[in-house]
């Protein structure tokens, strides 16, 4: 545990302590009916802790990553509850979260992304433009020395910095023309190289 776990324990420990007390106070009167609330917000407590403690877990099972199958050459990713494809790759050794949009020609970073990876925000020329559902916004060309998917490692990516408001990077055909395969089954996406 690191000093985080250790002051969100001192902090629901505090808590517990609290209600605790009131608890009691209000309930000299009535020792049984005080105990059996006691009871009660001991298990609600500890359901809160073991949830906690079981989150990570349970995210992976509801909302499962993508796998890479080295030995078969393949990576499938599940469509997320919102009907998208995810992939997190590393551009220059730094983890960036994607949506795949195969309707997008341009792997396209958000400036976010882009200066987390590296990129010289103040020498890039955003002399592009792009067409996107929120309207015409400015782009700049980048390169980035090297993406990483799984056992996959590629150099000199051409990427487009967008220059307006984005939520996520998009992972489009520049990258995805890399892959022998690209197939769409069962809420699956499975690329194959």
């Amino acid at each position: 545990m690191d000093s985080d776990d250790y002051l969100r324990l001192t902090y629901l420990l505090l808590l517990l302590a609290a209600v605790g007390g009131y608890v009691v106070v209000e309930g000299r009167r009535n020792l049984s009916k005080t105990a059996q609330q006691a009871a009660i917000w001991g298990l609600i407590f500890l359901g809160i802790i073991a949830g906690y403690g079981l989150w990570p877990t349970i995210r992976d099972q509801v909302v499962p990553s993508q796998a890479v199958f080295s030995e078969e050459n393949r990576i499938e990713v599940p469509r997320a509850p919102d009907g998208h494809y995810y992939l997190e790759l590393e551009l220059n050794d730094v983890p960036v979260d994607f949506v795949v949009d195969t309707g997008a020609s341009d792997v396209v970073l958000t400036q976010q992304d882009a200066k987390r990876i590296g990129l010289n925000m103040k020498t890039l020329r955003y002399a592009g433009r792009a067409n996107t559902a929120n309207g015409t916004v400015k782009t700049a060309a980048a390169t980035v020395e090297t993406i990483r998917l799984g056992p996959l490692e590629s150099r000199g990516l051409p990427v487009v910095v967008n220059g307006g408001e984005m939520e996520m990077s998009l992972l489009g055909m520049e990258y995805l023309d890399r892959f022998a395969r690209i197939e769409i089954s069962r809420g699956r996406l499975i690329l194959e190289y």
